[in-house]
């Protein structure tokens, strides 16, 4: 099984493009489910949390909060990602969402709840 998604879902998710994203699953209305089926893989949910496109980040919440849970090829869930990068906004608006994300264990069974209580800010 293919375990990369589609450049230009890539690029959609880096840029916050959501006309872009729709346009593609008209093409593919399975594009999503294809993604949620593979065990770990970067999903435009993590490109987005990574970039902190705020917009794409949570229209991809509402068509597919699977992808919230999914862990990358490195371990990190796409709130692991926007915590490493900063992007705090996007957290609060995915926990604002799901308060239970806090305890997805990524990398090293590490939870956001562990990470946040550790952080200096």
């Amino acid at each position: 099984m293919d375990t990369s998604i589609d450049p230009r879902l890539s690029a959609a998710a880096r840029l916050g493009n959501i006309d872009a994203f729709y346009a593609l699953i008209q093409e593919d209305p399975y594009m999503l489910d294809i993604i949620d089926q593979i065990p770990f893989v970067h999903t435009p949910f993590h490109i987005a949390a990574h970039e902190g496109q705020i917009h794409f980040a949570m229209e991809r919440m509402k068509l597919k909060p699977s992808f919230a849970r999914k862990l990358n090829q490195d371990g990190f869930s796409p709130m692991h990602l926007a915590l490493r990068n900063g992007q705090i906004k996007l957290v609060l608006r995915l926990l604002k969402t799901d308060k239970d994300l806090v305890r997805v264990k990524g990398r090293e069974g590490m939870t956001l709840h562990y990470v946040v209580t550790k952080c200096p800010f």
